[in-house]
């Protein structure tokens, strides 16, 4: 059995336990403390590689398709860039009033794109492929000018923005490494994706587990030594977390979506690239602002299983309601 199967054997397995993945992974680095924290210079080249093989499955033509009706996109976009980032930022001031750098990190939390591990869970119950891949496509060449402009709208000069430096990182962590795995999906029509894909897969899960424990490693302190203010901001976070998944399920059913259109933005209002704001945090900020980040990363990938369940369940009463009648 050649090492490209075996890889792509493996992916299946990393997948069923992605909602223990990052969880694990933030203890491991609270654990190891200065030990990984000594890798920090790692962490962009781990993510830009990262980035790069979760883009082989993007086309430029499902963006074209999307945009030729684009109103769900549109409701994405007003969801994960107006509507959750004023509500981390209403959180972090109604909770934390004389913390800037708490207030910044929950603004940061839904400011950043969303994550290419939605793909994952929309295609695991039906969802609209399509609209997430374009959406993702959309938010990452957007990300270095929309998360800067976010920030600094919301916060305005009570923090050091570095703006500039911030887009630089965005530009070759997310957008450039992005723009090739495209281009290469477009060369070849896709097959680079299918003979490549499925072996590099199980590399983007590894590397996650590695991203997050070496920033979770740079806040050991902080959760070795938890306290009240600490619990708060994890239950803050939970809840602001799951709001976002509740606005997703919210307005296609206000609406009256398909199932598959409901599914992909559910997925894509709840999820965020939270190991790209990480390393945006900590290379950016004073180590206060990557706490809800890394707070966030407990939560994401279980409450993305818990919501799965229930469109799970949902689906298989709509199917059943159909075949009954």
């Amino acid at each position: 059995m050649s090492v490209l199967s075996i890889l792509a054997k493996a992916n299946g397995p990393l997948e069923r336990v992605m909602p223990l993945l990052t969880p694990t992974a933030i203890i491991v680095g609270a654990i190891c403390g200065s030990r990984l924290a000594s890798l920090e210079g790692l962490v962009p080249w781990v993510f830009a590689v990262m980035t790069f093989i979760g883009s082989l499955k993007i086309s430029f033509l499902d963006m074209l398709r999307v945009l030729r009706r684009p109103e769900k996109l549109v409701w994405l976009m007003v969801i994960l860039h107006v509507l959750m980032p004023v509500v981390g930022w209403t959180a972090g001031r109604l909770f934390f009033p004389d913390d800037p750098y708490l207030v910044t990190g929950y603004v940061l939390l839904f400011v950043i794109p969303t994550g290419v591990v939605s793909v994952v869970w929309v295609t695991i119950y039906g969802g609209n492929l399509a609209l997430t891949l374009a959406l993702i496509l959309v938010d990452t060449l957007l990300s270095p000018l929309v998360v800067p402009a976010s920030l600094y709208v919301l916060m305005g000069s009570t923090v050091d923005i570095q703006a500039r430096e911030m887009m630089k990182g965005l530009l070759w962590m997310v957008v450039i490494p992005s723009v090739i795995g495209m281009l290469l999906n477009q060369g070849t029509r896709g097959e680079v994706n299918r003979k490549w894909g499925p072996p590099l897969a199980p590399l983007v899960k590894v590397g996650l587990f590695v991203v997050v424990a070496i920033n979770g490693s740079t806040i050991a302190h902080d959760l070795r030594h938890a306290d009240a203010r600490m619990a708060l901001l994890v239950v803050v976070t939970f809840g602001t977390v799951i709001l976002g998944y509740l606005v997703g399920w919210g307005v296609p059913a206000l609406f009256r979506w398909n199932h598959q259109d409901a599914v992909a933005v559910q997925f894509n209002s709840g999820m965020r690239n939270l190991s790209a704001g990480a390393v945006i945090a900590v290379q950016y900020f004073p180590p206060a602002v990557s706490l809800p980040v890394i707070s966030g990363m407990l939560f994401q990938q279980l409450l993305a299983a818990a919501f799965g369940y229930r469109v799970g369940r949902s689906e298989r009463k709509r199917s059943g309601a159909s075949a009954a009648a």
